[in-house]
């Protein structure tokens, strides 16, 4: 049984994906994309939200290049307009949802070059620099617009999905069917007839965050089933994620139990712990993972969480795997990609990299 009390999101390593040739084109067919002058196609539902040339893209490596910067419903991109056929030409292609957060440079006093513009932090660990010039006044229409875009929740829009059109020969509500899913796993097969599957949480009434059909051992009641939710953080009981196709053995999946400080018990739970254990027909325990630091999971205990007590779960092995949480996890990035971009120092580069703890965590997970 696996917790996942760690919510953690792995970046992309890529710490510049800018191209000194031409961006990628898109792979649809040609009925979902449109070219334009500006050397990039349009995806089906994408449009033109904002244009200006004369904006200078702050390159970390090879210094500023003047160009024409485009805004899209979908994304941002730039190219650059070389001052001869001998200099590359530099695009810089983002995808509005990868970007985190957009800042202004500089104010109306700002005298230096290329110190008035936009900074761009994006999610794949690119920093993007935009300078405008002032008298241009191009700065506010394109901070505007990609507020906009980029963050459309904020700002009571729709996610770019619910305009993109592209045609495709199936109803993709339709290509995951999850009791078919549980069946080719062997749920409820000939040789496997200890689990079941039930469409106890059709409506999400249960767990909001669990999809509406489970597969739980063959024994545990609907009854129990509510009663075991009550007592999982944001009622996520334990349900089967994988089966083994010779041993049978299973993975399942859940969220902490509410013990808190006071270290409550559930019969309930427990049981159902225990017919768990009964639907492996070939072990005689069960191993608990716990995602986080066994400090942390004691800590929460303060806070109404905690975890299954080797007292009160009988013939459980309770092993934590020291992954921190998430917070944790984006500052150890941060300083990875300090040490990264825009440049490195070759010389301090090992003891660079180990003082971020990032391989640490990668070595956890």
């Amino acid at each position: 049984m696996e917790h996942h009390g760690t919510d953690f999101h792995r970046s992309s390593n890529s710490l510049d994906s800018d191209s000194k040739s031409s961006s990628l084109n898109s792979k649809h067919g040609m009925d979902t994309i449109v070219a334009n002058e500006n050397g990039f196609t349009y995806l089906s539902g994408e449009n033109m939200q904002d244009r200006k040339s004369d904006v200078s893209y702050i390159c970390p490596y090879s210094g500023p290049a003047i160009g024409t910067l485009t805004i899209t419903n979908y994304r941002l991109h730039f190219r650059s307009q070389p001052a001869s056929d001998k200099d590359p030409v530099i695009v810089v292609d983002c995808p509005l949802g990868a970007v985190s957060r957009i800042e202004k440079v500089g104010g109306a006093s700002s005298r230096g070059e290329n110190s008035y513009g936009i900074d761009i932090f994006c999610k794949d660990m690119r920093n993007l620099r935009f300078a405008h010039k002032q008298e241009n006044h191009s700065r506010r229409t394109v901070f505007e617009k990609l507020q906009l875009y980029a963050f459309p929740r904020a700002n009571d829009g729709q996610l770019f999905a619910f305009n993109y059109r592209e045609k495709f020969p199936e109803d993709g509500w339709t290509v995951y069917e999850p009791v078919a899913e549980l069946r080719r796993m062997g749920v409820n097969s000939a040789n496997n007839d200890t689990w079941r599957i039930t469409r106890l949480n059709e409506g999400y009434e249960i767990c909001d965050s669990y999809p509406s059909v489970w597969a739980v051992p063959k024994t545990a009641k609907d009854d129990l089933l509510k009663q075991v939710a009550g007592f999982r953080s944001r009622n996520r009981l334990p349900v089967l994620c994988w089966i083994h196709p010779k041993s049978l053995a299973t993975i399942t999946r859940c969220s902490q139990p509410l013990v808190g400080v006071g270290g409550k018990r559930s019969e309930a739970d427990e049981t159902y712990i225990n017919l768990i254990m009964e639907a492996n027909a070939q072990s005689d325990k069960l191993s608990i993972i716990d995602a986080r630091p066994s400090a942390n999971a004691i800590a929460n205990k303060a806070k109404g969480g905690g975890y299954e007590s080797e007292d009160a779960y009988k013939n459980v092995e309770l092993t934590f795997l020291d992954i921190h949480n998430i917070h944790v996890m984006r500052e150890s990035l941060r300083k990875l990609k300090e040490i990264c971009f825009p440049a490195n120092d070759d010389h301090k580069w090992l003891s660079a990299v180990e003082s971020t703890l990032w391989l640490k965590h990668i070595k956890c997970i």
